[in-house]
């Protein structure tokens, strides 16, 4: 963090401010004379400014109006006298955070100093987000659709609208566009609208007078004058209050908003970009989203693929995650074998992208060795991939009866099976349903039970048979965690398995 420079002609007001930050672990830098305070902008900036308004030379204000002309987002704090209230208006005008009326309490001049503080990190978290965007990773024909609607948009200020499932990388798409158009040098800001309450959010958006409501006291600049210049992306634009779309339509349509409070009419110089996982065609015909606001954010629409659609993409995508992580933490890259490579390829990710993301991170801490299989995988991922219904059509139908070995099949005593002789060339699932039948007919009870103990035990059998006996290597080959395994023996009773 930045130093908060103190600007005061005033020996002992700096020396009182000087200990007072330093008291809350908050370094300063002191100057005193605004020409000082001017010639120390050409090699670094404050977090706050602090500066009385009258000195010998150049006043406060015309350091004021200095650091606003170069750096509009530091906050400057103007210390006046109360004779000097007229000037204090005009600092206001000029841009000012707050005023310091002297003589003036140290604890409550801390806490203004505080209240800026929080100001300019929010900001500069802004800035910081814009510099540091990751590439969208992505090989599928799905994304490389995606980076070619990126590039014809580049050059255009048209506003855009990102459709795509929730974590599917919307975010990505709305920096991407920034990053690669003529206002990638201007501040790109980001609000997700689901995520401030209803009464904040129009504050936040256009920003609020001095006095608008209770608790407004300073002036603040919303997030339209934030991104003057760039680009504001708006999230989730489908949650945000009618109220509030009329004024976003005023906006669209003239360029125009009033702060919060405010009389005058502020022009904004903003490309907006719109997001949401919903379907606003449906919110507008159940009245929930203004129609001509639709229209006018539907200007272009781009459509995010989920990460299921593009599943070929979830390799890149984990290997850059692991080394994202590890890089975070300070350790070194895990690495997927092949079959849990593979496992993770099959899954649905209903979360898209943010969701292999944390399961990434997961890994990192969590998974044992460097190289991690399936069975290192989190449990309740791996037992909701083995229960998860499977499509029928991926389901492979032996040709004949033997695909079931009817050494495994062990019926329920007093049960009659589907003799395999009388069924030659019937598919195991025929077979299944013929079993089935006969079981309701006799009005045999527990039938999905005693069946689905039955297909249990005939694939851990053949898993074993397969594996020599290793449970371990069973579960693998069959997708189950090793606990699954283990308690399924012990449940169903199957012998021959090793303690590996």
């Amino acid at each position: 963090m930045k130093p908060i420079w103190i600007v005061d002609d005033d020996e002992s007001i700096r020396w009182v401010l000087e200990k007072a930050l330093a008291r809350e672990n908050l370094a300063t830098q002191s100057f005193s004379s605004a020409r000082d305070a001017i010639a120390a902008l050409q090699n670094g900036t404050p977090q706050v400014l602090v500066s009385d308004i009258r000195m010998p030379g150049a006043s406060g204000l015309e350091l004021l109006q200095t650091v606003k002309a170069k750096h509009p987002g530091i906050p400057v704090i103007i210390i006046t006298a109360f004779s000097d209230l007229d000037s204090a208006v005009s600092a206001f005008q000029g841009g000012a955070f707050e005023y310091l009326a002297k003589p003036f309490d140290v604890d409550k001049a801390v806490e203004l100093i505080r209240r800026a503080l929080d100001e300019s990190l929010r900001e500069t978290d802004i800035e910081q987000g814009a510099a540091q965007t990751p590439e969208i990773l992505g090989q599928a024909p799905a994304m490389q659709d995606v980076f070619r609607a990126i590039g014809r948009l580049s050059q255009s200020n048209v506003t855009v609208l990102i459709t795509g499932e929730s974590g599917s990388g919307k975010e990505l798409v709305a920096r991407a566009l920034h990053k690669h158009s003529p206002r990638a040098s201007q501040p790109f800001v980001a609000l997700n609208t689901a995520a401030i309450p209803k009464d904040l959010l129009e504050s936040e958006l256009f920003g609020h007078e001095r006095g608008a409501f209770t608790g407004a006291q300073a002036m603040r600049r919303g997030r339209f004058e934030q991104a003057e210049g760039g680009t504001l992306f708006l999230d989730e634009i489908g949650d945000m209050p009618l109220d509030l779309q009329t004024r976003l339509l005023r906006v669209l349509s003239d360029g125009h908003f009033y702060r919060v409070g405010g009389h005058q009419s502020l022009k904004a110089n903003v490309r907006v970009i719109a997001a949401t996982h919903q379907n606003l065609e449906q919110r507008v015909r159940e009245g929930l989203f203004r129609e001509d606001l639709y229209h006018r954010l539907n200007v272009i629409r781009l459509r995010l693929p989920s990460l299921r659609e593009r599943s070929e993409d979830i390799p890149i995508l984990a290997r850059y995650f692991l080394a994202q992580s590890a890089r975070q933490l300070g350790v070194e890259a895990k690495r997927l074998s092949p079959q849990a490579m593979q496992f993770l390829s099959q899954l649905e990710f209903p979360g898209n992208v943010r969701q292999l993301e944390n399961l990434c991170n997961w890994i990192t801490v969590m998974a044992p060795g460097q190289t991690v299989e399936i069975k290192d995988l989190p449990q309740d991922l791996v037992e909701e991939r083995v229960h998860a219904p499977q499509p029928a059509q991926t389901v492979a139908a032996p040709a004949s009866a033997a695909a079931l070995p009817t050494a495994y099949t062990e019926p329920a005593p007093g049960v009659a099976s589907a003799s395999a002789d009388g069924a030659a060339g019937a598919s195991w699932i025929t077979l299944l349903e013929t079993e089935a039948a006969q079981m309701l007919a006799s009005e045999q009870p527990e039938v999905m039970d005693i069946l689905g103990r039955q297909f249990e035990a005939a694939l851990i059998k053949v898993a074993l048979k397969h594996t020599h006996g290793r449970k371990n290597d069973a579960a693998v080959r069959l997708g189950i965690g090793r606990n699954t395994i283990t308690r399924k023996i012990q449940e169903l009773g199957i012998g021959g398995a090793e303690d590996d």
